[in-house]
């Protein structure tokens, strides 16, 4: 009997000091606790969880908070598009204007119109490539099509074809990560539907643009005479589009004549 009186009265004491500690803690809880942010939890709800960081933030979690705090838009989700858009506009209580962007590889150089220089032997990622005289394209400018732009995506909306990285728009979320990872910084994000845009990015003068790739725009300013809308303008020696006044006539795409305006 002394034996189980050894082993039970602490056993008993040990137990009351855990109940009693247990008991501080869930008052002092009570009073001290942070309380939840109702709006953020609201609005993480609205988010579709992809944590891709389109949005500029670490998650969804953080954006969520940078939303109820004030501090974000709440239209940057990529993923969850115009309604998700609507739904934290909703629980926010305000009006968005909603944009969708899609990504855009800036380049016409496909295994048909541009030439590889040299014979590339080595890893087939673009990063790599690139540190071998700027990769085998013949434009310096265009896509080496190793598909790193493709690994990076996680909404299957990237292939490469025939030598060069094309975007699936059905797909696309805008999250803009195959626009981080391309060396040559070659694809950008545009807001959608797409206006008239310049797939070309070389930069070089006219007669070397046009020697590297049949579709290089050659900033021969064709486009820009035949604009009536101040939609053109030439710059480092390509034709850059003024996606704010330009109306969709097509007069440049119908002008161009190395069609790579389209």
């Amino acid at each position: 009997m002394e034996m189980l009186n050894v082993i039970l009265i602490p056993a008993l004491i040990i137990g009351g000091i855990a109940l009693l500690l247990g008991l501080i803690l869930s008052i002092a809880s009570l009073f001290f606790g942070v309380k939840p942010n109702e709006k953020e939890t609201a609005v993480r709800e609205c988010l579709p969880g992809a944590n891709c960081g389109g949005c500029g933030f670490a998650g969804c979690d953080e954006y969520a908070k940078a939303i109820a705090e004030g501090k974000a838009e709440p239209n940057l989700c990529a993923p969850g598009g115009a309604d998700t858009a609507k739904k934290i506009s909703a629980v926010l209580g305000v009006n968005t204007e909603i944009k969708i962007k899609k990504a855009v590889v800036l380049c016409n150089g496909n295994s048909d119109n541009c030439d590889t220089s040299y014979n590339y032997i080595g890893s087939r990622s673009c990063n790599d490539a690139i540190s071998v005289l700027g990769g085998p394209k013949a434009c310096k400018y265009g896509c080496i099509g190793f598909g790193d732009c493709v690994n990076a995506c996680a909404f299957n909306a990237l292939s490469i074809e025939n030598g060069k990285a094309k975007v699936n728009t059905d797909n696309c979320t805008g999250c803009g990560k195959c626009a981080n990872i391309c060396p040559k910084g070659i694809i950008s994000l545009f807001e959608y539907p797409f206006k008239t845009i310049n797939y070309c990015s070389n930069k070089d003068k006219g007669a070397l643009a046009r020697k590297v790739c049949k579709t290089a725009c050659i900033g021969c300013g064709i486009c820009l005479k035949n604009c009536n809308f101040n939609a053109i303008k030439i710059e480092n020696n390509k034709a850059e589009v003024i996606t704010d006044n330009c109306t969709n006539c097509k007069a440049c795409v119908e002008k161009c004549p190395m069609h790579c305006i389209n």
